[in-house]
């Protein structure tokens, strides 16, 4: 039967990539699982493996249909993480699909691929919102 395995983003720059998204997620690079195109991140508690990095040639959707939502419990918490991300290499999105009163943040790792920082408490943050 399968499973679902990790998220996998496509970057440029491994090592970078590597560097912004373990300070990110607290995740740590497992030595066993690497290569020239590839890293995995695992989770620094050892509970097992948060996400692959694949070298990627091709560029960024601007309005991807599949990026990952990382949760905030407060709007306090999600302004200090946005500020945390922004100061690790993300940049804040100009986003053009906004709702009125959004529960997220968008947000662009160090190779401009898309994440949105979600204020869990401002949420349901679901069916209402549209999707970068």
């Amino acid at each position: 039967m399968l499973r679902l395995g990790i998220p996998v983003i496509g970057v440029t720059d491994l090592a970078r990539a590597v560097s912004f998204w373990s300070a990110a997620l607290d995740l740590v690079d497992a030595p066993e699982w690497r290569s020239e195109t590839w890293r995995t991140l695992n989770h620094s508690d050892g509970s097992g493996r948060a996400l692959g990095l694949m070298r990627s040639a091709s560029q960024p959707d601007p309005h991807p249909r599949l990026h990952l939502d990382l949760f905030a419990s407060s709007a306090e918490e999600q302004r200090s993480e946005v500020r945390r991300l922004v100061g690790l290499g993300a940049r804040t999105v100009d986003w053009d699909l906004y709702p009125p009163d959004p529960d997220f943040v968008v947000l662009a790792d160090p190779d401009d691929n898309i994440f949105c920082v979600v204020d869990l408490s401002h949420a349901p943050s679901g069916g209402d919102r549209p999707t970068p």
